[in-house]
């Protein structure tokens, strides 16, 4: 079985689930494999725990 593994910030529960729509059907759209046997993992992270260039993403929001 696929497992998509998706780290992202936070998200609403509307756009989790039009992520894991959108992720699913294109990966058996592309694979062949049948949407029921796609796993989609969301991994949401604070700001607070992110450095981008040596900052933390959490100092670069306005």
């Amino acid at each position: 079985m696929p497992i998509i593994n998706v780290d992202v910030g936070k998200l609403s529960r509307d756009q989790k689930k039009e992520l894991v729509h959108e992720m699913t059907s294109t990966l058996a759209r592309i694979s062949g494999v049948p949407e029921a046997a796609i796993d989609v993992v969301i991994r949401e992270n604070d700001p607070d725990n992110i450095g981008v260039g040596g900052v933390l993403l959490s100092d670069t929001e306005s």
